[in-house]
């Protein structure tokens, strides 16, 4: 048996539930969060306080307990008095000679919030990745056509049959000019696809 100043103060939710689905025992920290009165609390199902979504899967959990399997680091969702919805990750040990379960619950609404935001970030950055992606694309297929044709032209250009130095030299800068153009753009287009990959790496 739990020791009662122990049980009365910790943070974490803890309580004694019966085989028959509801709860013998709860610290204040079980009232507190999901907002019942004891009696409330101990007058209907503990399945009738879960998320409806949840309720499924945490009854189908709470059969293993009954065959003497415990419950380690399984999150559910509550629903408190006000309609709020709380994550709880819960370790449950069962006592099949007296049919009790011993259980103590965590909150982690707050890193659960944080996961959710994470996630939306990730999908908005993806979204930001993908347009980058196909503004890249067309800037490729913008600017390495002309950027070709100018060489192509270039390596077709005979500069020793021109005269005049002053258009030698303007000619030569033209095409250095357009060979860095080439090197810049090449660049940019691999620093894109990096970035591409990356982002798929941090998805999964």
């Amino acid at each position: 048996m739990i020791a009662n100043p122990f049980f009365e103060v910790s943070q974490d939710l803890m309580c004694i539930a019966g085989f028959d689905g509801y709860f013998k025992r709860i610290n204040p920290a079980v009232s507190k969060l999901l907002g019942y009165t004891n009696e409330e609390l101990f007058s209907r199902p503990i399945n009738s306080f879960v998320y409806e979504e949840d309720k499924n899967i945490t009854e189908e959990l709470r059969k293993n307990l009954r065959k003497n399997l415990p419950l380690l680091n399984f999150e559910n969702r509550y629903q408190t008095k006000k309609g709020e919805i709380v994550w709880l990750s819960w370790t449950s040990i069962p006592v099949p000679e007296s049919e009790l379960v011993y259980a103590i619950a965590k909150n982690v609404t707050h890193k659960k919030k944080l996961e959710e935001e994470r996630n939306k970030l990730l999908i908005s950055l993806s979204k930001i990745n993908e347009e980058l992606q196909h503004l890249t694309h067309m800037a490729s297929h913008d600017l390495r056509a002309p950027v070709n044709n100018l060489l192509a032209i270039f390596s077709l250009l005979d500069t020793s049959t021109i005269q005049d130095k002053e258009t030698e030299n303007l000619v030569n800068i033209l095409h250095s000019t357009t060979e860095g153009l080439k090197v810049t753009l090449n660049y940019y287009l691999d620093a894109a696809s990096e970035k591409k990959a990356y982002m798929y790496l941090l998805r999964i």
